[in-house]
């Protein structure tokens, strides 16, 4: 498949946005059960909420430039029943309200109890938004990796390896700028978040290594001979009887060597797993907020690099045909 930029940045911004969030939501539940101490409602949930908030926009901003007709936008949500875009365009701005909604009462100081759960737990507004903003999260997760997962006809796209995949490392680069975001505003957060970052690292690692190992033994169930009903052993493509590209070449597929896809793999591998794990672990060692920052910066970068190959890898049965131009 061709690796439109658009959505590259779109699942990746969106996914840090989803993370950061539940970064910050888990600190507060942490600081609720006294596991942590109590981070200022203003500096640290309401600024990190519209930190949030801003990947959020950027990656739905991003996403504009993959339309024809931006202004037809909305009709993508028409479909909810049987799409998994038009779940995705809907659950989207439903969690950025969310979002919204958990900075703004964080910001005004609204944190006074509702009402007390077993004369022990206060339980205020932004518990509540927060925890639905927290399904609103994971749901947005399923819905945008149920977009690629629901299709049986990519094989390599068509397992729950992909979901899986989407929540890890949108989480995980989450927690990577949590970590980043808590040591600059002087929060002394930072081998917590880092800690999680490092597990949803490595738990990414981990899926994603077994779905690159489970495509490469994949074997495709269309091939030339049976797309055209005839069994000899020896067919080769010779012409497409036009001489220019078209938007079956343009957008099915990538184009590049297979030199390019096996380097961008190997890249991805480096920088969203074990070199974003040491720069953080060196930033806790030396307590440089610079450090996680550099550390979620590579991550990203690596992030970008595993989305490209995530669709290059797609093999599309219309390319047995239109791969290459005569």
């Amino acid at each position: 498949m061709h690796p439109a930029f658009s959505v590259i940045f779109l699942t990746t911004l969106i996914g840090v946005g989803q993370g950061l969030f539940l970064a910050l939501y888990t600190g507060q539940v942490y600081s609720l059960a006294n596991l942590l101490p109590v981070q200022d409602s203003t500096s640290f949930y309401g600024i990190g909420s519209a930190l949030a908030l801003l990947f959020l926009v950027l990656g739905l901003f991003a996403s504009f430039f993959h339309l024809g007709h931006p202004e037809r936008a909305w009709r993508a949500a028409t479909r909810w029943r049987s799409s998994w875009l038009s779940r995705e365009v809907i659950v989207l701005p439903v969690f950025m309200g969310l979002v919204f909604l958990y900075g703004v009462i964080h910001y005004l100081g609204w944190t006074a109890p509702l009402f007390v759960v077993q004369q022990t737990l206060p339980v205020d507004a932004t518990l509540i938004v927060g925890f639905l903003a927290s399904v609103a999260a994971f749901a947005l997760f399923l819905c945008t990796a149920m977009i690629y997962a629901s299709l049986k006809f990519l094989q390599q796209w068509h397992s729950p390896l992909t979901v899986l995949n989407y929540m890890l490392l949108g989480t995980a680069s989450g927690f990577m700028l949590a970590a980043a975001f808590s040591a600059y505003t002087g929060v002394d957060l930072l081998a917590f978040f880092g800690t999680w970052a490092v597990i949803f690292t490595l738990a990414g690692f981990l899926t994603r290594g077994a779905s690159l190992l489970r495509n490469r033994g994949l074997r495709p169930k269309i091939t030339l001979r049976s797309a055209i009903g005839v069994r000899h052993q020896h067919l080769g493509q010779k012409a497409q009887g036009f001489m220019g590209g078209s938007f079956n070449t343009r957008e099915f597929f990538h184009g590049k060597g297979p030199g390019l896809v096996r380097g961008m793999q190997y890249a991805f591998l480096l920088l969203a797993f074990p070199l974003p794990v040491a720069l953080i672990w060196a930033g806790h060692l030396a307590n440089s907020p610079e450090l996680a920052l550099v550390a979620f910066a590579v991550q990203y970068l690596g992030l970008v690099a595993e989305r490209w190959h995530f669709f290059a890898e797609a093999r599309h049965p219309q390319n047995l045909y239109y791969q290459s131009m005569a």
